[in-house]
């Protein structure tokens, strides 16, 4: 089935549940309300037309400014008729987003991901608790408000003979990196030329 051909058939599906629709890089993609998710990819799944029967990802996405700053993206294949969509819906820091769990299995570590890297929380997932980050961590380090340097570091301290947790301390200033060519030069005198112009 073509793009076309594919968005035109989702559109039937689920008419005025599709927010939004559009298509880039040979892949189309749609947007649906958050509650109606369970039920969007449910047919997706079952529909013979469609036969979307891997959920291969789910991410999040950080949008700051927006009233529901986050968007989680359900990327979904069709091994048997080779074709692929992926499916948005928006969300905030307070409101979950129902489950996917019961309908690809799969969801179970991408919902936890989702939840430890950006804080977005899922009614009814088994297990809804940090994957990549540490059991102590502080804050969900894929949003975009979060410190480049974190909250706190780890180090193994040999007189304790155990791993420590403390607050971030930077031993130098930020460093301003110079990514001109070697070949070239710099535009600015670099300290010590002076000296060389001098004579």
């Amino acid at each position: 089935m073509e793009i076309a051909n594919l968005i035109t058939h989702v559109g039937t599906l689920f008419g005025a549940d599709i927010l939004a629709s559009s298509t880039a890089f040979d892949e189309a993609s749609i947007s649906v309300p958050r509650d109606r998710i369970v039920e969007v990819l449910t047919k997706l799944r079952d529909d013979p037309k469609c036969q979307f029967e891997v959920l291969i990802d789910i991410c999040g996405v950080d949008y700051p400014e927006r009233a529901e700053r986050f968007e989680v993206v359900y990327h979904l294949l069709s091994p048997r008729l080779n074709q692929r969509l992926r499916i948005k819906i928006s969300t905030d820091e307070t409101t979950a987003v129902q489950s996917v769990n019961d309908v690809f299995p799969a969801a179970n570590w991408y919902e936890r991901e989702a939840y430890d890297l950006y804080g977005i929380r899922f009614i009814g997932h088994p297990d809804l608790r940090r994957i990549l980050t540490d059991y102590g961590f502080q804050g969900h380090p894929l949003r975009k408000d979060f410190p480049l340097t974190g909250y706190v570091e780890v180090r193994y301290d040999d007189e304790k003979k155990r791993v420590v947790y403390e607050p971030v301390k930077l031993t130098q200033e930020f460093r301003d990196f110079d990514f001109e060519s070697p070949w070239e030069g710099p535009n600015y005198i670099i300290p010590g030329d002076e000296k060389a112009q001098r004579s």
